[in-house]
């Protein structure tokens, strides 16, 4: 109100020359200038729109990627290190490749678990008590239903089991299908399904003379096709309640002519990158890559860990590029490539960490290898969804180190103190029965644990007879 009153007294001087016409411009400006900043300090003092925070304040609630059955996300709280959280292994905020400001998983806090308070870090499981609920609840009740193959099927060498005990850098997938064919798992009534499985084989259709790598997108599409038209199921979905295992990288682009396959069906892979195209976190899940091994190491707390890191594999990206640049000459960073001169084993033995680094793709079964040799795992691979990450706190037996800090490599290492190095690694020992694959399944090992995976993502509940 006095400020209309003061601008109706000027205009009603407005004949008034010079100087008091000069007035007319200046004084409203003036009460203006003084009115916004009115407003902007209250704003200030009223909200936290500018306030400063502290080094060790909290930041806001942040979405966490992990899944339950009771809920879809649970949140995490972004802290920095404090004398209250003995074993929150810090990573500074560093850019990727493309400029984005990246924070390691490292830094992430306590998350909320199924009773509202906060889930201890220190534990391998986000919480163990809802896994365990559900875990037992999946083992009564999971159905799975699996596309028929008969053995005479020209393709039966790509649709059924192997016959002999899967092997090599792929196994999962054969090991998985193998399992799953024998467990009770199995309906033969696609009533009582709650997923069903499209049995196909990527890594035996790439070695099929008659497929190829250049005819698996041909060869999964008619198969879709033909699936949708001798069954009903696929098309009640669109294919959402289906899914697929595939170890090999190629499975994922094994899906460019079947749409409905990557946008709808769980895809179950080893090549479980989300920054390309073709994997969906949270509806897709990521196959443990697992190379089989009988003999069971000894002494995996007592061995005589030499080395503060290791690292064997080819040059095959820029990140091993960088690695190997970086640290091919140090004493207590072994970064090998070629063939070893020692046996693997022992040199995974022998080493307090062992190094996961990005290769042509984001995975290999190198972080396996860790666990199953006592090693503590070191991930070195950008937008990578790691294994079981809805059931696994990877921060309480892994360091994750964001690419562009290869050359903080030592320093961070060398950081972590005994006792946390200690508590690391008891962890490992704890994880590991979940990266190893049975014949005859073992509870919790990786066939029962990428089986809660899907049961976890199972989209459909059960559908009566009478919508057949």
């Amino acid at each position: 109100m006095a400020y209309s009153s003061l601008v109706l007294y000027y205009l009603s001087q407005r004949r008034v020359p010079g100087r008091s016409f000069r007035h007319f411009f200046f004084i409203p400006t003036s009460l203006a200038l003084v009115t916004s900043l009115l407003i902007l300090f209250y704003i200030s003092t009223t909200s936290n729109l500018f306030a400063h925070h502290h080094p060790n304040s909290k930041t806001p609630l942040q979405i966490n990627s992990s899944s339950s059955s009771s809920s879809a996300f649970s949140f995490t709280i972004l802290h920095h290190k404090t004398s209250s959280t003995p074993f929150a292994i810090e990573a500074p905020l560093t850019e990727d490749g493309g400029g984005q400001r990246i924070e390691s998983q490292r830094s992430l806090g306590p998350q909320l678990g199924s009773d509202g308070n906060h889930v201890n870090n220190n534990e391998v499981f986000h919480d163990r008590h809802i896994f365990l609920e559900d875990y037992k609840e999946m083992k009564r009740s999971f159905k799975i239903y699996v596309y028929p193959h008969r053995k005479d099927d020209s393709f039966a060498n790509a649709l059924l089991p192997v016959d002999s005990e899967p092997g090599g850098n792929y196994a999962s997938e054969s090991y998985f299908k193998k399992v799953l064919m024998k467990s009770r798992f199995i309906t033969n009534d696609p009533t009582k399904a709650d997923l069903f499985f499209l049995p196909f084989s990527i890594a035996r259709l790439r070695h099929d003379p008659r497929v190829g790598v250049g005819g698996i997108q041909d060869f999964i599409r008619d198969y879709i096709f033909n699936v949708s038209q001798k069954y009903q199921y696929w098309n009640r979905t669109g294919g959402a309640d289906h899914f697929y295992v595939a170890c090999h990288s190629i499975g994922r682009s094994a899906m460019e002519k079947a749409s409905e396959v990557k946008f709808n069906a769980i895809q179950v892979v080893c090549s479980s990158s989300y920054f390309l195209p073709g994997y969906i976190p949270h509806k897709d899940a990521c196959l443990p890559q697992i190379w089989p091994r009988k003999e069971e190491p000894h002494d995996l707390l007592s061995s005589n860990r030499t080395k503060l890191a290791f690292f064997a594999g080819g040059i095959n990206s820029p990140v091993r590029e960088k690695l190997l640049q970086v640290w091919r000459n140090d004493s207590e960073i072994f970064a090998h490539f070629g063939r070893l001169t020692t046996p693997y084993a022992d040199e995974l033995l022998g080493s307090k960490f062992c190094l996961h680094v990005k290769g042509f793709e984001v995975n290999t079964a190198r972080i396996a290898d860790s666990l199953y040799y006592g090693c503590v795992p070191v991930i070195i691979a950008n937008y990578y969804d790691l294994p079981f990450a809805d059931i696994l706190n990877w921060k309480s037996f892994s360091v994750i180190v964001a690419t562009l800090d290869i050359p903080l490599l030592k320093k961070i290492l060398k950081g972590i103190s005994s006792e946390e190095y200690t508590w690391l690694q008891s962890n490992v020992l704890k994880v590991r029965k979940h990266f190893q694959w049975h014949l005859s399944p073992i509870d919790y090992d990786a066939f029962y644990t990428v089986m809660y995976e899907l049961w976890l993502r199972r989209s459909f509940s059960t559908v009566t007879s009478s919508n057949f």
